[in-house]
């Protein structure tokens, strides 16, 4: 399989770097299409439809194709993979059935390939992404390949979309099917935060929102550790990028659940993703290079132990990593991109979806994703 990536800041861009990618004889199949929302969609699929290349595609919140990151342009990774290895999938969500209806994409899925893998991305910040995977195990077990993300918006918060050739959605779910027994693909999803304390207890919690930890106000107990003053106007964005907690997992590494909003009623913290009540937390300390470099080590391991050669990479970050790490960013995809030294196309998502090493799929955030192709 033979890849290439390209990047943009108008269709127009996008148009001639197509043209001057298919001069040497090259047709790719496939387009894995990551694009800030101030670009024009449409725009961008029509280009892409004229070559009858099939369209995964997500709104971002920044995107790059090697160290140089990004905002406001369009990232694209051809792929000229024989059509009968995938096929492309998209439906609505309603955040009522959206278990079910992943549940029944896979089920398709496995009508027409015995071993299918998944590449998805969602849409909407009231998807519950940890029920759009548990949709895909329901139907075909833990060991099941999914790896993606949920769609940005340019950190505006506003609509994000999904979309494949002439369909888009700002509540909805794309994914390219691989057949595994076609396509190796293989992941790692790491943050590299240094966990600190001792384990402590949620001792009252609701779905995402932690009323107490060890019967103490979530938020109280955070101000504790972290040293953060209740009255610093940027609190919720500190303890988003400086103090997350770590929610431990009985199998594999523990995922990352940052906090993003407070109710000053009763002082409890909104969580990026679920966290049970009697389950463990640990918090995080302030990111430095250690962070960079376990990323790094982990794609490592996974070239040295899985996936030795790789015809192209898809890198999935989270928008608060970005903050969190700052320009150092660009030296974490520098050193992503040594691993392989092949073409990648990624972007800073809501959320990343992943196998946690050595352990279940998982919703990730301050996390990085990378998902490793190679033809058979």
């Amino acid at each position: 399989m033979q890849a290439k990536s390209l990047k943009g800041r108008s269709p127009e861009e996008i148009k001639n770097a197509l043209s001057q990618s298919i001069s040497d004889g090259f047709t790719p199949t496939l387009a894995i299409v990551f694009l800030s929302i101030k670009q024009n969609l449409e725009k961008v699929c029509n280009i892409l439809d004229e070559h009858k290349i099939a369209i995964y595609g997500t709104t971002t919140n920044g995107e790059f194709i090697d160290e140089e990151i990004e905002e406001g342009s369009i990232a694209i990774l051809l792929l000229d993979i024989n059509t009968a290895y995938f096929f492309i999938q998209v439906a609505e969500l309603n955040g009522v059935d959206d278990r079910k209806i992943t549940s029944g994409l896979c089920v398709d899925a496995l009508k027409r390939f015995d071993h299918p893998a998944f590449i998805i991305a969602g849409s909407n910040l009231q998807t519950d992404a940890e029920e759009l995977l548990l949709g895909f195990t329901d139907a075909a077990g833990n060991d099941i390949n999914v790896f993606g993300c949920m769609a940005g918006d340019d950190t505006t918060f506003t609509e994000q979309f999904v979309f494949t050739n002439k369909k888009s959605s700002k509540r909805g779910i794309v994914c390219l099917v691989l057949d595994e027994d076609k396509v190796m693909i293989r992941g790692r999803s790491t943050s590299g935060w240094k966990a600190v304390g001792t384990e402590k207890t949620i001792t009252k919690s609701e779905g995402r929102r932690i009323y107490t930890i060890d019967n103490i106000p979530a938020l109280d107990i955070c101000l504790k550790f972290s040293g953060l003053s209740i009255d610093d106007p940027n609190l919720p964005i500190e303890l988003v990028i400086n103090f997350p907690l770590q929610l431990q997992r009985e199998n594999g590494n523990p995922v990352m659940r940052p906090t993003f909003m407070i109710n000053w009623d009763d002082h409890s913290l909104m969580a990026s993703g679920k966290v049970p009540q009697g389950s463990k937390v640990r918090f995080s300390l302030p990111p430095d290079f250690d962070v960079i470099d376990k990323v790094i080590n982990e794609c490592e391991k996974l070239k040295e132990t899985e996936m030795p050669n790789a015809d192209a990479l898809i890198i999935y970050n989270c928008s608060g990593r970005h903050l969190s790490l700052g320009p150092l960013i660009s030296k974490e995809i520098e050193g992503i991109d040594k691993v392989w030294n092949v073409p990648i196309a990624g972007m800073f998502s809501n959320a990343e979806l992943g196998r946690a090493t050595n352990g279940n799929l998982e919703m990730h955030n301050l996390t990085t994703c990378c998902v490793a192709l190679k033809e058979k």
